[in-house]
């Protein structure tokens, strides 16, 4: 794996860039999680205080988590359109690596997420090694259960949250090491 710290960029697209979080990146980010229509299928709005904090201590140490989400850049324009990447999640007793995807509304409806799923997808599964990766989707999101068939993944059951929330779990595991097709 290359040293992450000797450049901000992770990976690239056509028309994207997945970056390190930076300062610059700390309004965006508490605009978009505190949008109640981008974070209506996520539990709904955050309280932008309490984003700003950890936007803030993120951007100190961009480098610190292996599982994070990172800024996700426009290449035309240079800013910011969304909020991507891996985490990592307890679902029913076990850890999983849940691929996210989380855009703006300026950038739905332009196959981005669908873009940097398929990029994150190759990403994990070659350079960081993963064998297997779930989407987490709340039942009414058909936008993001589509991006989750488009990139491959398969519906595997539907499971219940902490707080009882259901969501349908969507899987795709690498086949020898590669990104599945």
């Amino acid at each position: 794996m290359r040293n992450a710290k000797s450049s901000l960029t992770i990976l690239e697209t056509d028309r994207m860039i997945l970056r390190f979080q930076q300062a610059s990146d700390v309004e965006f980010l508490v605009d978009l999680w505190s949008n109640p229509e981008v974070t209506r299928y996520m539990g709904g709005s955050r309280d932008q205080d309490t984003l700003r904090s950890g936007f803030e201590e993120t951007a100190k140490d961009p480098y610190a988590e292996r599982f994070v989400l990172w800024p996700l850049i426009d290449k035309d324009s240079g800013k910011p359109v969304g909020h991507c990447g891996l985490l990592d999640k307890q679902v029913e007793g076990k850890t999983e690596i849940e691929l996210v995807y989380v855009l703006a509304p300026t950038a739905w409806g332009r196959g981005y997420a669908t873009e940097i799923g398929i990029a994150l997808k190759r990403y994990a599964f070659g350079e960081m090694s993963i064998r297997r990766l779930i989407a987490l989707t709340e039942p009414r999101n058909t936008a993001s259960e589509k991006v989750a068939v488009k990139i491959g993944m398969r519906l595997e059951k539907e499971v219940t949250r902490p707080g009882g929330g259901i969501r349908k779990m969507y899987v795709i595991e690498s086949k020898d090491g590669r990104a599945a097709a």
